[in-house]
């Protein structure tokens, strides 16, 4: 069989959906925050916008630190569950094993998220502890993240969770639920920040605390609905006929492959690999914001920007990715080459015409992104300088995440966790190759300014590494792109 169009874009536009929420809570927790600086009492306790701004991204930042380190919760869950599901929609006498198995990868990593979000929140003190040893902000900034991790830290469990419930569901080739979930709490998250921010709509003013109070709230109101949904799931499973059409196109041969024989070999691997690959990420995004926080509220404030607005191309660019990701492992579980090898082709496509639209996009609406999410002048003046980094994004960008996507489906995870830790050298080498050539010219450091720029030349290299090892070493790893015969791992 293959993956048409209609395929790709039923899994694609879901998730694009979703994921295009995801940048907006961040934009709109900024917009939030840019906007109660300079108020008096308990709205903002007189800090200027810059620092609240601050405030907000080292506190994201935090999460990010701990969440990307689960990750697999995510991606390893959707690779496994893809594949399992390819081999239960296959004819054979283990229908009911095959069921029992997509029941049992959600079940071990609902376990583990549940028992790592409640371990987060009984180390929160030792975190923020650990945190702020290599954190260089100024104390204001400090303070106000330190006060937003405290509260937000209680959606942990929920969080975590949710990463499962959406590489199951994503597993399974349903978006939709998926879907749903992130539009109910981001939307949320929205509404509740703004309104728990200014006290809109009869809620209480809690000012800068009440943009982690949306969150929190968002996050557990995500998890109830997810559980819901994934019991209703379990039920069509259960009651899931064989596509007939589809068992006799196929390529794949008739012996069954049991689902846990399949996958306990390779949980273990996946995860040891995910979690090397998050600590990769970790080092890049961690890294650009611990550098531009050197540089003082302003150039915090301006990175910080930046980074959102380059995210709101991922995200969509993700949803594509998830499609690649849901196929192949569909695919690959029931062994079918030419299904994977259209899915790649397919993805790949629809993610090149993305990245046509958004450099339209950033090359004509960069500054008044910038003054939509901020009203400090100087914050938007100092952004004007760093609008064409944007533009670089969806052409380097585009492989390295639909990459990712098709990779995992493969449960491919040495290969992924390969580049990353690449992309992260590569980064840290362009940042003090940077630094030490600056200085060697000009025989002082760089300004805020031409650091930042230095910076995102760094980020930049990092993407390109992934873009370009990913698609070197995919006929390696992937046997269907090189016309061999298709393993399930």
């Amino acid at each position: 069989m293959k993956a048409s169009h209609k395929d790709i874009l039923s899994l694609a536009v879901p998730s694009i959906l979703a994921n295009i929420t995801v940048p907006l809570v961040g934009m709109a927790d900024i917009a939030v925050a840019g906007h109660l600086g300079g108020s008096s009492g308990a709205a903002a306790g007189g800090a200027s916008a810059a620092a609240l701004i601050g405030g907000i991204t080292i506190g994201t930042m935090l999460f990010d630190l701990l969440y990307w380190n689960f990750s697999f919760l995510r991606s390893g869950t959707g690779g496994l569950t893809a594949q399992a599901y390819g081999a239960f929609v296959m004819p054979g006498p283990d229908r009911a094993s095959h069921a029992a198995g997509i029941k049992a990868i959600l079940l071990r990593a609902l376990r583990i998220a549940l028992i790592s979000g409640v371990a987060l929140i009984a180390l929160q003190w030792v975190v923020l502890w650990l945190a702020f040893l290599f954190v260089d902000c100024s104390p204001e900034v400090r303070e106000l993240a330190s006060h937003y991790f405290k509260i937000r830290v209680w959606a942990a469990p929920a969080t975590l969770s949710l990463f499962a419930f959406k590489g199951w569901f994503i597993g399974l080739q349903d978006t939709v639920r998926p879907m749903i979930a992130d539009l109910l709490v981001n939307g949320l998250n929205i509404a509740l920040s703004f309104g728990l921010g200014f006290g809109l709509c009869g809620l209480p003013a809690m000012g800068f605390a009440g943009v982690a109070a949306g969150t929190l709230i968002a996050q557990w109101c995500g998890f109830a609905y997810a559980a819901f949904a994934a019991r209703h799931s379990l039920d069509q499973v259960q009651q899931h006929p064989v596509d007939q059409v589809q068992a006799q196109q196929s390529t794949a041969p008739s012996e069954p492959h049991p689902v846990d024989q399949v996958q306990a070999p390779s949980f273990f691997r996946m995860n040891r690999d995910l979690v090397l690959r998050s600590l990769g990420m970790i080092a890049v995004y961690i890294g650009f914001t611990v550098i531009s926080a050197k540089y003082g509220d302003t150039m915090l404030a301006v990175s910080s920007i930046l980074m959102k607005l380059l995210l709101v191309f991922s995200y969509f660019t993700d949803g594509f990715a998830y499609a690649g990701e849901a196929l192949t492992g569909k695919f690959i579980g029931a062994r079918d080459r030419e299904g994977v090898q259209s899915a790649v082709r397919g993805t790949f496509l629809w993610g090149w015409g993305l990245a046509g639209a958004f450099m339209l996009l950033y090359g004509l609406g960069g500054v008044p992104a910038f003054r939509l999410l901020t009203s400090d002048a100087s914050v938007v003046d100092a952004g004007r300088e760093f609008i064409m980094w944007l533009l670089l994004m969806p052409i380097i960008g585009v492989p390295a995440f639909i990459w990712d996507g098709i990779f995992t489906g493969a449960t491919e995870t040495g290969a992924m966790r390969n580049s990353t830790l690449l992309c992260a050298v590569g980064f840290f080498a362009v940042w003090f190759g940077g630094l030490w050539l600056v200085g060697a010219v000009s025989g002082s450091a760089p300004d805020g300014p031409l650091a930042i720029h230095i910076l995102m030349a760094a980020y930049f290299v990092h993407l390109a590494i992934r873009s370009v090892y990913l698609t070197v070493v995919r006929r390696r790893i992937l046997p269907v792109e090189a016309e061999k015969p298709v393993e399930v791992k």
